[in-house]
């Protein structure tokens, strides 16, 4: 009996032990891009301060490829005990429509908190003698198929932004796609790649530096960080796209664990610091409770559902 006693009074007490002892070891925010994106940036960011107010190390593990699919699958087989997370985007709303099977699910999840959202910029190589949505659209007609875009892989956000605008335009666009935010940006910087339209996190520096072109943003108005970028409104296309930035835990993970994260991301992104460096790439901090971004990922999923099935974007 006594054993017995023992056992539930432990069972009932394990989340309080669980977040007396949390976080025990290094914490890896596993990032499911290559180094050098929007994704890449804010997870950075992010372990600098959590490591700070939980005393703990925090590190960010680049684990890209398949579509985000191996990072993520790594993560839903993690221990859930809150030391393995995953910083994903808008990959992870969209691959249950791309694709007929996963390795994983959302319900594998817990969501923590919905970080930043970022409008996407069209940018094409500085050198480009292409000046507005207008000439670029001219020439994609003019030229069907022979010019290419850049992704950061098959079904991710400029994948599926670059869907929805030929969708628009009635253009037609070859796809390249590399194995993120970094390499993307490198192929359009070196001429590879004609354009791309990625979260303003991605291409946000190169802008400001000169090495990209930016031609619009997809936003409803224009943003502080880019005065002189016009929205494609500006230039008679209702078009209005862009990424996201959150973070989640393998599901089962303790509650307490995932309140304590939420409170400590959201004290993060209250900070000036880093409500700064991530408004100067032109991206709008979020925040809110983990229901909120559960609630954000099914209509989310919902929305990028019918995204891509008017694009026809299949993927296997």
């Amino acid at each position: 009996m006594h054993r017995i006693v023992v056992a539930l009074l432990l069972l009932l007490t394990s989340p309080a032990l669980a977040l007396d002892r949390y976080p025990s070891r290094t914490v890896e925010i596993v990032v499911p891009f290559a180094a050098g994106g929007g994704s890449d940036l804010i997870a950075r960011v992010l372990t600098d301060r959590l490591g700070e107010s939980l005393k703990q190390r925090f590190v960010v593990i680049n684990r890209p490829g398949a579509s985000t699919n191996i990072g993520t699958t790594a993560v839903a087989n993690a221990a859930a005990d809150g030391h393995t997370l995953l910083l994903t985007s808008i990959s992870f709303a969209a691959n249950p429509s791309l694709y007929r099977k996963l390795s994983y699910s959302q319900k594998d999840f817990a969501p923590i908190v919905l970080i930043a959202n970022s409008p996407s910029i069209l940018v094409v190589p500085a050198a480009s003698p292409i000046n507005s949505v207008a000439e670029l659209v001219a020439q994609l007609k003019a030229r069907p198929g022979e010019l290419n875009y850049a992704s950061y892989g098959a079904g991710s956000g400029p994948h599926l932004a670059a869907g929805l605008f030929q969708e628009m335009t009635g253009t037609t666009i070859q796809h390249v796609p590399y194995g993120g935010g970094s390499p993307a940006t490198v192929a359009v910087l070196r001429g590879e790649v004609q354009m791309l339209l990625a979260g303003s996190l991605a291409v946000g520096a190169q802008i400001q530096s000169g090495g990209l072109k930016p031609l619009a943003i997809a936003a409803e108005t224009r943003t502080p960080a880019f005065p002189n970028v016009p929205t494609f409104r500006e230039q008679g296309i209702d078009y209005l796209t862009g990424t996201w930035f959150g973070l989640l835990a393998p599901a089962r993970t303790p509650p307490d664990i995932i309140a304590l994260l939420n409170r400590e991301v959201l004290a993060a992104l209250r900070s000036d610091a880093v409500r700064a460096r991530i408004a100067e790439q032109g991206s709008d901090v979020i925040g809110g409770t983990p229901e909120d971004f559960a609630k954000f990922l099914k209509d989310e999923t919902e929305r990028l559902s019918a995204v891509i099935r008017r694009a026809n974007i299949h993927l296997d």
